[in-house]
């Protein structure tokens, strides 16, 4: 047994200013699961505490929400390791979506850049399939999917990006993995044109923190999707704005020497017009680091970095 100390956020915008914690505490095997902690104060000790769940065996998705800061379902994270890492459990809605009672948020945003991806298979009218019959894929353009099909649509991941925290427009991991899923499908007719509605801001807003990956319960790993979606429009539109210019300018930069030029990279991303609006800024730079302008050295051992490169050019054995 473990003496779990909870300290849960409220909040009724019928009732109060602003939100604040309750703490309860509670003797529980350390194995027991919080939301059925959270079940237990609601039945034994606060009947107005709000939360929402369902299945209780992490298949809906719907107990996500903020256990110490984490984004995680509700119905497998348990008390007892939370207690021994942090010597307390702070529950908290999810982040990225307006909270309307306790724990519960709306979900509105979430869903709707979901269905901005069109998630549904987008098929060529002038071929219809044919009525009643199959429409067969291989095992290997099934494998294609990766782990995508797992996605419960908690939101765990949307709670835990701070894209979607610093751009409401971002799409979201869920979003882009789900896209991700569509572009591969071989019985999918509209493969560059998702990529190309996608592309401005909706790839390159990803900050490449992989706190979506942590965050998800199914190991989808939509972080590693946005990355596939990410080299897959670069190679159908080519390198046409910042974000990209950046990806392809950064592999570039680091294949040359084998360390970053940081004030070339400027210039593969921005461009000279984009380096005259920012002669501010780089003039502030240069002053507390003025090595910054000095094109580095090549490193030793150049030659097993370009090895590298080709190897990833040139994946399964392909010729270089």
């Amino acid at each position: 047994m473990v003496s779990a100390k909870f300290e849960v956020y409220r909040f009724d915008p019928a009732k109060d200013a602003a939100p604040h914690y309750d703490q309860y505490s509670l003797e529980m095997a350390a194995h027991t699961p919080v939301l059925t902690a959270l079940l237990r104060i609601r039945s034994e000790v606060d009947p107005s505490l709000t939360l929402r769940y369902s299945c209780r065996s992490a298949i809906c998705g719907s107990c996500a929400m903020q256990v110490n800061s984490k984004s995680r379902l509700a119905c497998e994270t348990q008390v007892g390791p939370e207690m021994e890492r942090n010597g307390r459990i702070v529950v908290e809605p999810m982040r990225n979506q307006a909270v309307l009672r306790d724990l519960v948020v709306d979900q509105e945003p979430f869903w709707r850049q979901y269905d901005k991806i069109q998630p549904h298979l987008i098929l060529d009218p002038r071929h219809p399939m044919p009525e009643g019959k199959e429409n067969p894929m291989t095992p290997a353009q099934v494998e294609r999917f990766h782990e995508t099909p797992r996605c419960i649509a908690c939101a765990a991941c949307f709670s835990a990006c701070p894209a979607v925290e610093a751009d409401p427009g971002f799409p979201g991991p869920m979003a882009l993995a789900k896209l991700y899923r569509f572009v591969v499908d071989p019985r999918d007719q509209a493969h560059q044109a998702r990529l190309l509605a996608i592309q401005p801001g909706g790839l390159w807003t990803c900050l490449r923190c992989h706190l979506c990956t942590e965050a998800c319960p199914k190991d989808v790993r939509p972080s590693e999707r946005i990355r596939d979606l990410k080299e897959m429009a670069i190679r159908v539109q080519g390198a046409t704005e910042n974000g990209s210019r950046h990806a392809v300018g950064f592999k570039e930069n680091i294949r040359e020497r084998g360390v970053l030029s940081e004030a070339k990279l400027v210039r593969q991303t921005s461009g000279i017009a984009g380096m005259v609006g920012q002669l501010g800024q780089g003039v502030r730079i240069y002053r507390k680091k003025p090595e910054i302008l000095k094109s580095p050295h090549p490193i030793e051992g150049l030659d097993e970095v370009r090895k590298i490169y080709a190897a990833l050019d040139h994946p399964e054995g392909d010729p270089p």
